[in-house]
Formats: structure tokens, sequence, C-alpha cells
């Protein structure tokens, strides 16, 4: 799934935390990272978030109800 427009981080992170599986960002090589670890998170932030803001990530959700709840994140804001 594809996330776009993240302009608040913290309520990003907020989110990610409240998924009871695991949630993976996948980079443009492949890779995929554990965000619901608290170091991928922290060096999540130092790189691809530096700015403040988010245009696209890849996200892969494992379980369906967290892909529900990223959808709602994304549409309103929740």
């Amino acid at each position: 799934m594809k996330v776009h427009n993240i302009k608040d981080v913290e309520k990003f992170f907020s989110v990610i935390e409240q998924c009871k599986g695991t949630v993976e960002l996948v980079s443009a090589e492949g890779d995929r990272i554990n965000l619901k670890s608290k170091l991928s998170q922290y060096l999540s932030m130092a790189t691809i978030f530096s700015n403040g803001f988010i245009d696209e990530l890849e996200l892969v959700a494992h379980e369906p109800e967290d892909v529900e709840r990223l959808i709602k994140y994304m549409y309103q804001g929740i």
C-alpha cells in the first residue's frame, strides 16, 4: 500500500504503534524495515523524515485490521 502526503510524522508513528501486527516500510531497493521497532522509527526519522514531510511511502501491513487502520489514517487523518 502506498501512503501519501504525511505531514504529521508523530501522528503517523502513533497510528503505526496502534497496529496489532507488523508494519513494514519498503525501501526503493525492496528492503523491508519494521516500523513497529523503535530503533527503526528513529533511523527512519533521521533519513526519510528529515524534512518533516513525506511525499510517498510504500508500506506492508500484515493484518487486515491494520490495513483498515492505515487507510482510515490516510483518508481521515485519524
